[in-house]
């Protein structure tokens, strides 16, 4: 350890103010804020990390603090992290859909650290984040019920158009039949196709449910 004095002149004579008496520099360390905060939200979580030095990465704990933007930093929040690896998440439930947010991180030397202590750095520079809008339940139940709608009225229209059709086709064949003594093509005539097509129906409505 050092012994450490603070001394100062007052008219002329010199005045020993206070003594370290047992001063070790590795238990007083105030580091550096972390640099390049960046972060990188999504519907379900904002990730956000940093860079410290390579040397120094596994012996200090970290102290996230983040708060909407427009807010002042006395009513932010805070996270620590709970490993000393430079990487936290934000999980969704905790941020408000479409509101920006803006946050910053400080360190120190973990409290498990013995050799070496310390107090909080300086906060870091600030990254600035966006929660995605999440669609609403009963959004996404109404698309759902919109979709099902459309395609049941267009299978309906189509099941009419080849009843209809298979009708016309019906008669002119026997129209055929009866001047020209012909026989009726099966393919027009025959229910199979039209049921067969009818059943795929039912099932791809059964399959967007």
């Amino acid at each position: 350890g050092y012994r450490v004095s603070l001394q100062g002149s007052f008219f002329g004579h010199s005045r020993t103010y206070i003594t370290f008496p047992e001063y070790s520099p590795r238990k007083h360390i105030k580091l550096d804020p972390p640099l390049n905060v960046q972060s990188n939200a999504t519907a379900s979580k904002c990730q956000i990390w940093w860079s410290v030095p390579k040397y120094l990465a596994e012996i200090l704990q970290y102290e996230l603090q983040y708060k909407e933007y427009s807010m002042s930093w006395e009513m932010a929040l805070n996270k620590t992290v709970p490993s000393w690896l430079p990487e936290l998440a934000i999980e969704a439930s905790e941020l408000r859909s479409g509101a920006t947010y803006t946050a910053r991180v400080r360190c120190k030397v973990s409290d498990n650290e013995d050799s070496y202590q310390s107090q909080w750095s300086e906060w870091s520079q600030t990254t600035v984040f966006q929660r995605a809008d999440v669609p609403k339940l009963s959004e996404k139940i109404l698309n759902t019920r919109t979709m099902q709608f459309l395609f049941i009225s267009l299978s309906f229209t189509t099941l009419l158009y080849l009843c209809w059709n298979c009708k016309l086709s019906s008669r002119y064949a026997i129209c055929r039949f009866l001047t020209s003594g012909q026989k009726v093509s099966p393919a027009l005539t025959s229910p199979h196709q039209l049921l067969s097509f009818s059943h795929s129906i039912i099932c791809t409505m059964g399959i967007l449910r």
